[in-house]
């Protein structure tokens, strides 16, 4: 599975200059924080005028990885890293607190590419620590533990350090097993965290819906035998029982025929592949893996491979992995396999 991780980038000249800057900037603010305290209840904020407001739903405490965190208001000033964050924090319409995103790897859903393409991208990958400092947030949200790599400089402590918040999906959290619960959680304290609540709920029913109705279309269908084909030669790397792609299949009306893996992902041999007779193969596309098109040539070049039912026929679904990551994507691509796998039942 793709895991966010490349080679470290840095400027060693700026890093400094720019961690004093930081520094300063978090020690104004908790100077701030702590005349308001001495003023006003905790949870208030002051208006031009002076008078103390109450910041609805304030404080909020987060436990995220382990890490604690208390929210006496809502951040304001947000980086996404990696691109399943930023479609979530766009799906409860916090576009305007969002001052960077990076690493893009995959097309943005068509409702959200428009506020997408408004945000200043800081990267083209996972973005060093001072271009993060330069877009001056208070809050960064990562999507793979490769967002707060230690050894690229941008561990969680280094921007606590500069007064800087951090969450992580928590599908990164060191899980055994990922569901849509996880999902629609994940929705929920994003939420609780920009107090939101309200967009959250119904974001989640909305997500909830879809995958309802995928699931009338399909009902009574017998279950098609999907193999997940993420990446590898000399093996398959495919998604294990515990993966939230398994869980999508089952609700779209299919079967992962490596279910009996006993972890998120994992490599298999072929011929355990040929041995399970797949009638359909999810392909997972995402940047740094080979073009969907690449994969599906070496599929079918392979003899060994002739006599699989889905390379026989040629059944092919592509899905971007992002659609099978903890965020808003799950649900529609439930509803895109259910479409891939039982075409009969959305004529």
């Amino acid at each position: 599975m793709y895991d966010g991780t490349h080679r470290p980038f840095s400027l060693p000249s700026t890093r400094h200059a720019l961690r004093r800057r930081a520094l300063a900037t978090a020690l104004s603010a908790a100077l701030s924080a702590a005349l308001l305290t001495g003023c006003g209840a905790k949870g208030e904020t002051r208006d031009r005028g002076g008078a103390a407001t109450s910041v609805t739903g304030f404080p909020v405490t987060i436990d995220n990885c382990g890490i604690r965190t208390t929210y006496d208001e809502p951040p304001s000033r947000v980086v996404t890293i990696h691109q399943h964050p930023a479609e979530l924090m766009l799906a409860l319409g916090l576009k305007d607190r969002m001052v960077g995103t990076a690493f893009p790897d995959s097309a943005v859903l068509p409702a959200y590419q428009k506020d997408f393409a408004a945000v200043p991208e800081l990267a083209e990958k996972e973005p060093s620590f001072e271009t993060v400092l330069e877009a001056e947030p208070d809050f960064v949200y990562g999507g793979y533990g490769s967002a707060f790599a230690q050894n690229e400089g941008r561990s969680r402590k280094a921007f606590a350090d500069a007064g800087i918040d951090t969450y992580l999906n928590r599908e990164y959290c060191g899980k055994k097993q990922v569901s849509m619960t996880d999902t629609y959680d994940e929705i929920r304290t994003i939420g609780s965290i920009f107090g939101v609540p309200e967009r959250a709920d119904r974001l989640v029913a909305g997500l909830q819906d879809r995958i309802r109705k995928a699931g009338e279309a399909v009902r009574g269908a017998p279950p098609v035998s999907v193999f997940v084909y993420d990446s590898g030669d000399k093996s398959a790397f495919t998604a294990g029982g515990r993966s939230l792609g398994t869980e999508i299949i089952r609700l779209a009306g299919g079967r992962n025929v490596f279910s009996d893996l006993d972890d998120v992902f994992g490599d298999v041999s072929w011929e355990q592949v040929v041995a399970r007779r797949p009638e359909v193969i999810a392909i997972y596309d995402y940047r740094g893996a080979g073009s969907v098109e690449q994969k599906k040539k070496f599929l079918l070049s392979q003899p060994a491979l002739a006599d699989v039912p889905a390379i026989r026929n040629k059944r092919f679904v592509v899905l971007p992995l992002t659609a099978t990551l903890v965020g808003v994507r799950p649900p529609y691509a439930v509803e895109d396999l259910a479409r891939g796998l039982h075409p009969e039942r959305f004529r």
